[in-house]
């Protein structure tokens, strides 16, 4: 098999064209493909274009541990450029239908500036999913790592548990990260990001992905972050979210849709030995 290999902010996929997938993707070659020393080494496989009866194009997103996930911003900036290399799209706005729902998309700038609607951030328990009566989730308290934290949840199509922090650290995401994740109050585990507030435009994060683990950069998770800056009054609605692999750029409307913009970088092509997956269920 073929993949084309990008980057967005260090928040690195493989993308599958369809036409190169012969039989099924399992969950056991999906974490072999990915594994950064037995495999090819990814953040995920991004499996497309599929058809789709709601969209121009249909897109499967797998974490590296074999799970699928709803929705992806940067796999979404890397879907878009992917498809602008291969001549399937040009600078007009199009669509992708995700598991999380619909989105449309752009090429502003080429690789430099690609922008995604990513839909609207919900806040409500039941839509999340948070356990417990239906509600906003909004200044709850949760205890992770022999502490107890104060915590927002939200989706924009996947879940997120966004906890507010004077000081934020990489080692601090690693340790409570896959207590947050697996937490019994998030029936289809969470996605976690540490937020700091810089200023009214400008946040800091450290992100802990479900399914992938500590991770550079995200765009669903800028997004939530973001929503839940401006829901708590910490931030305006133009935001600038800074993380370790780089910056992203959301805008909030009134109603909590988000377009998010940045980059995204073609590495190379990677070909997959033919005997590579033999004997994998």
């Amino acid at each position: 098999m073929k993949f084309e290999k990008y980057h967005a902010l260090g928040n690195d996929y493989l993308v599958l064209p369809s036409e190169e997938l012969k039989g099924d993707l399992t969950e056991e070659a999906i974490r072999l493909i990915c594994h950064r020393n037995f495999g090819l080494g990814s953040d995920g496989i991004l499996l497309g274009p599929l058809p789709s009866d709601k969209a121009q194009f249909g897109l499967r997103i797998f974490n590296p541990d074999g799970s699928e996930a709803e929705k992806s911003g940067n796999g979404l900036r890397i879907f878009s450029l992917y498809l602008w290399d291969t001549g399937q799209v040009k600078d007009e706005p199009f669509t992708i239908d995700t598991m999380g729902g619909v989105v449309k998309s752009q090429i502003l700038d080429g690789p430099d500036k690609i922008s995604v609607e990513m839909g609207r951030v919900s806040f409500q328990s039941d839509r999340i999913p948070v356990t417990g009566e239906p509600r906003e989730v909004i200044g709850e308290r949760i205890e992770a790592g022999g502490q107890t934290f104060t915590y927002n949840a939200a989706t924009i199509g996947n879940p997120h548990c966004v906890i507010p922090l004077d000081d934020i650290s990489e080692e601090l995401a690693r340790r409570i990260g896959p207590e947050i994740e697996n937490h019994a109050n998030f029936p289809q585990r969470i996605n976690l990001q540490l937020l700091k507030a810089i200023d009214r435009n400008t946040i800091q994060i450290e992100i802990w992905e479900r399914g992938a683990g500590y991770t550079l950069a995200s765009g669903s998770s800028s997004s939530a972050a973001a929503a839940v800056a401006h829901k708590i009054g910490l931030c305006d609605r133009d935001i600038r979210v800074r993380m370790p692999g780089g910056e992203i750029e959301i805008q909030i409307s009134e109603d909590y849709d988000i377009h998010m913009s940045g980059p995204a970088t073609r590495v190379g092509t990677m070909v997959l030995d033919e005997n590579f997956l033999s004997g994998v269920a």
